[in-house]
């Protein structure tokens, strides 16, 4: 039996996320498949010794596989102008969507499916904001409560189910903020950002290297006096909420055997991937299952692992997660999120689940250089989870 290939990750790079909004958005003149060959362009550019007819398979994420992204994977691959005979694969797992992509391509290579791959994701939330076109199936209400289900209700059960106070997701939005604008001030972010020709709030075009959505100086007296978004007696406002974005990014996968023939250098390989579903009332839970999945099967133990990336879709489930899985309590944590998290740098639904997995690569590049392993992890709207681990090399 063939030796089962080691899948490494070459490159990844992203745009900045922007503000989903036609008026004040800055990439409010863009389609999502024009973001998508900024950072398909930025691939190749990066990586001269990879050919766009030398990929095997493009793999995209999209939550909101409808008007402007129906079959992204394939549309925007083909505008881009590149070859009709690279194959696609549009990928929705909702907000993990673009992580689903990167396991999909890591498991080809594992398995001799082919030796380069592409892993994208992207989502236009002004463009195609979230439920366009949804015609949601009557009979789940035979098991679960309709109204349960949208986001942010399951933020308010999670806060609940998991006393998850308001000042304590406050606390964390607060320093999500504080780190990313760090991360950003220091250059951070210099290496996964790709510049894109953008329209500021005057509608001057200017080239764009940074994200939209990062507060410089937040206040936890301003998000104190916010209202609830979602009940009247409820705690989850817009500040502990991550923010309607538009974004998109990508990745370049090979068998470490590929990278070495070709002269590429890469320092993370793929550790293995575990999906998990769970209550869709309560679906910022997923990651607690997916991690517990993974860990499980690699036989190791939260201790074991040294930086974590948690996409935080909500402040009360992101710290229900981190408290049920042991990782942490409270705000301001050591290893996770190290540059911040979607609470401040937003979240482009299809996208985030690949870009956390580059921002992990780059923080374990830098930040934590002598640091083995990695987690990446993120929840999905209606119950679903998925967790990848990544290996120093």
């Amino acid at each position: 039996m063939a030796e089962i290939k080691e899948a490494v990750l070459v490159d990844g790079v992203r745009t900045p996320n922007f503000r989903a909004h036609a008026e004040k958005g800055w990439a409010r003149n863009l389609r999502p498949d024009e973001l998508l060959t900024y950072v398909y362009e930025a691939l190749f550019e990066r990586n001269p010794q990879v050919k766009p007819e030398d990929i095997d398979a493009v793999f995209c994420g999209t939550a909101n596989q409808t008007g402007m992204q129906n079959d992204i994977a394939r549309l925007g691959w083909l505008a881009s102008g590149y070859p009709d005979s690279v194959p696609t694969n549009g990928v929705n797992q909702q907000c993990p969507s673009g992580m689903s992509c990167i396991e999909h391509a890591c498991r080809a290579i594992m398995a001799d499916d082919g030796n380069i791959f592409i892993a994208s994701g992207v989502e236009d939330m002004q463009n195609v904001p979230m439920a366009m076109g949804m015609d949601f199936p009557p009979r789940i209400a035979n098991y679960y409560d309709p109204m349960e289900l949208p986001m942010g209700p399951t933020a308010e059960k999670i806060a609940q189910l998991y006393n998850i106070s308001r000042e304590d997701a406050e606390l964390m939005a607060y320093h999500s903020h504080l780190k990313a604008a760090a991360a950003r001030d220091a250059g951070k972010f210099a290496d996964e950002i790709v510049p894109v020709k953008a329209l500021d709030d005057n509608g001057e075009e200017f080239m764009c290297d940074r994200d939209q959505w990062i507060r410089d100086n937040p206040s936890l007296e301003q998000m104190a006096g916010m209202r609830p978004a979602f009940r009247p007696d409820g705690i989850v406002t817009a500040a502990i909420s991550s923010p309607l974005t538009t974004g998109a990014c990508a990745t370049l996968f090979m068998s470490r055997e590929k990278a070495d023939e070709l002269g590429l250098s890469y320092h993370l390989r793929y550790g293995g991937g575990a999906m998990a579903g769970c209550d869709p009332t309560i679906m910022g839970y997923g990651p607690v299952p997916a991690v517990k999945k993974l860990l499980a099967m690699k036989g190791l133990t939260i201790d074991d692992i040294d930086v974590w990336e948690l996409n935080e879709a909500f402040g009360t489930q992101s710290l229900a997660v981190l408290r049920e899985l042991g990782i942490a309590e409270n705000a301001p944590f050591d290893n996770v999120n190290v540059w911040g998290g979607a609470l401040a740098l937003g979240h482009p639904l299809g996208e985030s689940g690949a870009r956390i997995v580059i921002t992990l690569n780059n923080i374990m590049k830098t930040d934590y250089a002598d640091a083995k392993r990695g987690v990446a992890t993120l929840c999905g709207g209606f119950g679903n989870g998925n967790a990848t681990l990544w290996e120093k090399v």
